[in-house]
């Protein structure tokens, strides 16, 4: 059985790909410019047409998409098919103003669940698996993703959507499930409960888990592996591109691009060019096989860097460092720009630690401050409120010798942080 669901595309040589690549760019640029007014408008007004991009790096020339856009030509305006020729709607999970629709043709489905199947292959999931989805089924794009990736590969797969978590506890020992889909904040969420049950994950047949939909470190994959004793691996994606699939940890856990599918650009995301290779900024996508609605130059708002690193799994798809945060997520405090992410990675170096925690945004006369919630583990709050206060300095000075600014840490009570069963809200902005 190959290591690989596609070795052709993951496998590439980079002078055949970047070929497959431009050849399909060159289609999509045309596609929209012919069939969608807001393009045709946008790359009118920047000067460009289609045929200007005679090779990759012709792309920089053409105008960036951003998700107000999107909104702003709520629902269908971006699409570039007959609504005859769509067989499915999803939308983004945001909870103000418009989603962000996206349709897909039965091609789009097609090329989607290909993409998923590579990534949960990769992070070893088989035929003979029994697959317990605990994403959200309906608009938001995370369960459906996940059900045709499993699906194409051929494995059982159990659709309890998210929630009921005592529930998908009973169910993974009876029915024997050997993976998990879910966010990461929710499966720590279900590998606690279950210590409140007295069941021994260690002792069940899950082997695998393969978790997406929200940032998290590296810290919380080792705190998922310990706590669950199976491989934590990582689907990125975004409604705008396709949905989960865009990008997978493989064995060595680097976060491969399906390029044949996603051109990815990094760019400074204040003066909007591009960045050396190995520089981090913001992440820019481009759908270059999607045919109901391929965005150009997408602005994702995340911060990462690409790697062009010859990988151990043998796979030459370009890599992606984790996701730093989100430009439009990031907090300026007395100068410094701080991302969650990284007070959640200050706060897991602590073994004492759990991974639940607040970050509470508000103005102190002018200016911005901000201070930390998080909770011990259960054990650590049996040794008196003492130990407790150091280890709150502890974290806080931590947090300052990192980053420079200081931030006042609280030792929250145990279980007193909402447990999530999807996407997890970590800052609390009260200016």
């Amino acid at each position: 059985m190959s290591e690989y669901w596609d070795d052709r595309f993951e496998t590439m040589d980079l002078e055949r790909l970047q070929s497959f690549q431009l050849e399909k760019l060159q289609e999509t640029l045309r596609w929209v410019y012919e069939r969608v007014p807001f393009y045709k408008k946008a790359f009118d007004d920047k000067g460009v047409k289609p045929e200007d991009c005679r090779n990759l790096a012709d792309l920089r020339h053409y105008p960036f998409t951003v998700k107000n856009d999107l909104r702003d030509n709520y629902p269908f305006g971006l699409c570039a098919v007959p609504l005859s020729d769509v067989v499915r709607i999803h939308a983004s999970s945001g909870t103000t103003g418009k989603p962000i629709t996206g349709p897909y043709t039965s091609q789009d489905l097609e090329a989607w669940s290909a993409c998923m199947a590579r990534t949960l292959w990769a992070q070893g999931v088989r035929p003979e698996d029994i697959c317990q989805n605990a994403y959200g089924y309906g608009l938001f794009t995370g369960g459906l993703g996940f059900h045709q990736g499993a699906g194409a590969i051929g494995c059982a797969v159990v659709p309890t959507s998210s929630g009921l978590t005592e529930r998908q506890i009973m169910l993974m020992q009876d029915f024997g499930s050997t993976v998990l889909f879910a966010t990461p904040t929710y499966a720590l969420t279900i590998a606690e409960r279950a210590e409140k049950m007295g069941v021994a994950f260690r002792q069940l047949p899950l082997r695998i888990g393969c978790f997406g939909a929200e940032p998290w470190t590296s810290a919380m994959r080792k705190e998922i592996e310990d706590r669950m004793g199976i491989k934590a691996h990582e689907a990125y994606g975004l409604t705008e591109m396709m949905g989960p699939g865009v990008a997978f940890s493989c064995p060595e856990y680097h976060l491969h691009i399906n390029e044949d599918h996603i051109f990815p650009e990094i760019i400074d995301p204040i003066t909007e060019e591009p960045v050396e290779p190995g520089q981090q900024g913001e992440l820019v996508f481009t759908a270059i096989q999607r045919r109901a609605m391929p965005l150009i130059r997408y602005r994702t708002k995340d911060i990462t860097t690409l790697r062009r690193d010859k990988c151990a799994c043998g796979r030459t798809l370009i890599t992606m460092d984790k996701v730093t945060g989100r430009f439009d997520d990031m907090l300026i405090i007395s100068g410094v720009n701080v991302f969650p992410s990284q007070i959640e990675a200050m706060i897991m170096d602590f073994p004492e630690m759990e991974p639940h925690y607040l970050i509470r945004v508000f103005k102190k006369g002018y200016l911005d401050n901000l201070t930390v919630e998080a909770e011990a583990k259960e054990d650590v709050y049996g040794r008196g409120q003492g130990a407790l206060d150091e280890l709150r300095q502890k974290i806080s000075a931590h947090i300052h010798q990192t980053i420079g600014i200081n931030v006042p840490v609280t030792i929250a009570p145990f279980n007193s942080i909402a447990r999530s069963e999807g996407k997890a809200k970590r800052v609390i902005d009260e200016r």
